[in-house]
């Protein structure tokens, strides 16, 4: 079985087909496409409160190739999530409208508490019994999550993300609301709180960091020690000497900024990089459609990429 994924978020457009092979107790997830394409809805949402004329040109004409893609795969199902952007655009709900009606895919828009439930799939399989604070941090929102016991607690969504930063589309309200909500509601009495870290901003910053660890934890230091290293070069050094991708070179800052800030906030030092991201949970409820019984050996899925 052939499964698809599309995750429309505010920053770029992620695309995954993935081949479900099934052995005895053991589900292999084996991704065999992924295409990314940086739209960044969010850099027009976020100033105009729409999607501008062009990008959403762009956009049927990527969803008309994605439908092909699905063809010559032999796609037997697919979901496709938009987030922030969309949700917040007024003319967002018009557009998914026209590509199911002209194109005939479905999209679903999905708020930020569905988006969390998503990304949780496949972070909850991580947990032990410790403390665990889930921060996700996208284009257009943040959200997080807190753990004891493998019990999420509490959660909540933010509208604080790495392009509104970048557009100064964020507020201090904003802030305030996410910090007000972090210092009011995660104890100080629990012991020891290890942050969690999705989305592609916090795995590139791992990533040079040069840490090396086999559970992939970085420590709040080694974030901000490598975030003051990035600042160092201009975007243009950005791209052509640390390899960075446009879209990343200008966002990773802004980005590094909430996560520190939600770790300080939330009492954690250090913070596990699983990298996992929405477009892996919704794998994993499309595979459970069809596996009802999924449940029973989801604990036993190895992701080969």
């Amino acid at each position: 079985m052939r499964l698809a994924v599309v995750d429309i978020g505010s920053n770029a457009i992620r695309c995954q087909i993935t081949k479900i092979l099934r052995h005895s107790n053991q589900v292999n997830f084996k991704k065999v496409e992924y295409i990314r394409y940086p739209i960044r809805f969010g850099e027009d949402v976020f100033k105009l409160n729409e999607i501008g004329k062009v990008k959403e040109a762009k956009f049927y004409k990527l969803m008309q190739a994605l439908k092909l893609l699905f063809d010559v795969y032999d796609v037997d199902d697919y979901m496709i999530c938009a987030t922030s952007a969309m949700r917040e655009s007024r003319n967002g709900r018009e557009i998914a409208n026209n590509v199911e009606k002209n194109i005939g895919l479905h999209i679903d828009i999905i708020d930020g508490e569905t988006e969390a439930e998503y990304i949780n799939k496949v972070v909850y399989s991580s947990l032990d019994e410790k403390n665990y604070l889930h921060i996700d941090v996208g284009g257009g929102s943040t959200e997080i999550n807190f753990y004891v016991n493998k019990v999420n607690l509490i959660s909540n969504s933010f509208q604080v993300g790495s392009v509104r930063r970048l557009n100064n589309a964020d507020t201090p309200e904003m802030w305030a609301e996410m910090q007000n909500w972090l210092t009011h509601n995660i104890p100080t009495d629990v012991g020891p709180i290890t942050a969690i870290g999705t989305g592609g901003n916090i795995d590139k910053i791992y990533s040079l960091s040069k840490t090396k660890s086999k559970t992939r934890e970085i420590s709040r230091f080694a974030i901000e020690r490598t975030i003051n290293f990035v600042k160092k070069y201009s975007f243009e050094e950005r791209i052509n000497i640390l390899m960075l991708n446009p879209d990343r070179a200008d966002v990773i800052v802004p980005a590094s900024e909430i996560y520190l800030s939600a770790m300080k906030w939330g009492h954690a030092t250090k913070m596990v990089v699983p990298d996992v991201a929405l477009k892996d949970g919704m794998i994993q409820i499309l595979f459970q459609k069809h596996f009802p019984d999924s449940e029973d050996v989801t604990k036993n899925i190895i992701t080969s990429y």
